[in-house]
């Protein structure tokens, strides 16, 4: 009786092996379910990604607005007939911003352009 048990369990040991651990076992199935997850939440974020970028390149096709603020952000372009005015903190750096490695990027993005009447404009008005 006792070898039959042995025998017995040895036996269920055997099919229990594949089920566990073999090919198509519980962790391997596990271990693809989170492989499958991962690769969900990457395609999701990417997506958000290529949503942005589409509309940055939409923008940069149809209109002038996102021109507008590149030129002024990266280029440090202002228009005809206005005035920079660039707000320091007290240590002389763009306020609100870390000292950068270009600081003149940083001064250009914190700045104000305000628009001034040129002469022309001010003779022609009553």
């Amino acid at each position: 009786m006792r070898l039959i048990a042995i025998f017995l369990t040895a036996l269920l040991i055997l099919v229990q092996y594949p089920l566990w651990l073999g090919k198509g076992g519980w962790l391997r199935v596990w271990d693809m379910d989170q492989q499958v997850h991962a690769a969900h939440d990457k395609v999701d974020e990417l997506k958000v990604r290529n949503a942005k970028l589409d509309s940055e390149v939409h923008d940069l096709k149809e209109g002038t607005g996102a021109v507008e603020e590149r030129a002024r952000t990266e280029l440090g372009m202002i228009k005809k007939d206005e005035i920079f005015i660039q707000i320091l903190d007290p240590n002389g750096n763009p306020a609100d911003a870390p000292a950068p490695p270009n600081a003149a990027l940083t001064a250009i993005e914190k700045t104000i352009a305000v628009a001034v009447p040129s002469e022309k404009n001010k003779k022609s008005e009553p």
